[in-house]
């Protein structure tokens, strides 16, 4: 065969893949409907390692790489699970006849909670002054609008948010009311402000981003501001999905955040500052690769992209950001204390330390 009648078949295999990973997807659907009916959860771990051990076994038996049809497989059962989490939502129908606002939907996250919401049959109205292309309706402000919503969910940056709990907790509207700030301390006194009118209010913090499409693995966090029925009301919102739901305080959360993200965004931030500065190396880093550069360069290339404005929000409003940043200063003057000074011991107790916190770790998650 000629290398253009190859690629033509190439082609033809390309389209016939496609066609039976459709084919997949529309038997994932059906599956969705008979668990429903049969009141058999979402997701079955025993069938996805049944399903993964089986395709690395054909794998090798047709002589290809048992890691590559694993990797196929398991983006395909998360295609699935997807499928069948966005169907449950939206067969519950839970907003039906209900309706939402979501103020800022124009951005990422607010645009996200809209389609959410919306899949669970609320007429959604974003307010905005910013074009939206989720094609629903919109107002250019909030302010203007009579605030009868059943649910308001406030999906602005941090100063703002503040603003608008404030204006809010003024007209006290009827619905349920959550912010998805990614801090709860700056935001402490529009949310009690909110309670003091009288407000179903609480706060989420959802720990995806705006494209994530299964929530299988993932946190939401509920903020328990004291009112039981907005808590358990912003709670059954995510209840038809497998996302895991974690309700503490105010102070408990920013505390956590400071090292789920203030740390990490910390570390990925020195990380590529130090590259950057790097001087007459920096040409020739841009060429090398090694397995752990490599991921640790994907990871920070990732926060690199990210908003400077919502990251410097992050790391300098938390009332408890010192915290794991001075940690982070601790841990990098002493690993520099322990190579300078030629402290093997000392060095390989930094190392011990970290992998058993990360095997305790790993134990809990299991």
């Amino acid at each position: 065969m000629t290398l253009d009648e190859l690629r033509l078949e190439l082609t033809a295999l390309d389209t016939q893949l496609l066609e039976l990973v459709a084919h997949r997807q529309a038997l994932s659907q059906q599956v969705a409907v008979v668990k429903r009916a049969t009141g058999r959860a979402t997701r079955d771990f025993a069938r996805e390692r049944e399903v993964i051990l089986r395709a690395r076994t054909t794998a090798q038996r047709l002589k290809i790489s048992p890691e590559l049809a694993e990797s196929i497989l398991r983006q395909l059962i998360d295609s699935s699970l997807a499928t069948q989490e966005q169907a449950g939502v939206a067969a519950l129908a839970r907003g039906t006849g209900k309706r939402a606002l979501i103020v800022g939907g124009s951005g990422k996250m607010g645009g996200w909670f809209a389609e959410f919401l919306a899949s669970q049959g609320f007429d959604v109205t974003i307010a905005d002054p910013a074009p939206s292309l989720h094609g629903f309706a919109q107002i250019k402000r909030w302010e203007e609008d009579p605030l009868d919503q059943d649910v308001i969910v406030l999906a602005t940056p941090l100063g703002i948010t503040a603003q608008v709990l404030q204006g809010l907790a003024a007209r006290a509207p009827r619905g349920l009311i959550f912010d998805l700030g990614s801090l709860k301390t700056p935001l402490r006194s529009g949310l009690q402000a909110l309670s003091a009118a009288g407000c179903r209010v609480t706060s989420l913090h959802p720990m995806f981003g705006p494209d994530t499409a299964l929530l299988s693995g993932r946190h939401v966090i509920f903020i328990d501001l004291g009112n039981a029925q907005a808590l358990r009301e912003a709670q059954e919102l995510f209840a038809p999905t497998m996302a895991e739901r974690v309700v503490m305080s105010l102070d408990e959360h920013d505390r956590l955040i400071a090292y789920v993200l203030g740390l990490s965004h910390a570390l990925n931030i020195a990380f590529f500052t130090a590259l950057a500065g790097s001087g007459e190396a920096a040409p020739r880093l841009a060429r090398m690769s090694s397995t752990t550069f490599d991921s640790q360069l994907e990871v920070a290339s990732r926060v690199a992209a990210e908003s400077p404005e919502l990251y410097y929000e992050i790391q300098s409003l938390n009332e408890y950001g010192g915290e794991s940043l001075e940690a982070l200063r601790r841990s990098v003057e002493e690993l520099v204390r322990s190579v300078k000074s030629k402290d093997a011991a000392g060095f390989k107790h930094l190392m011990e330390q970290g992998r058993a916190y990360l095997d305790v770790r790993a134990a809990a998650r299991a």
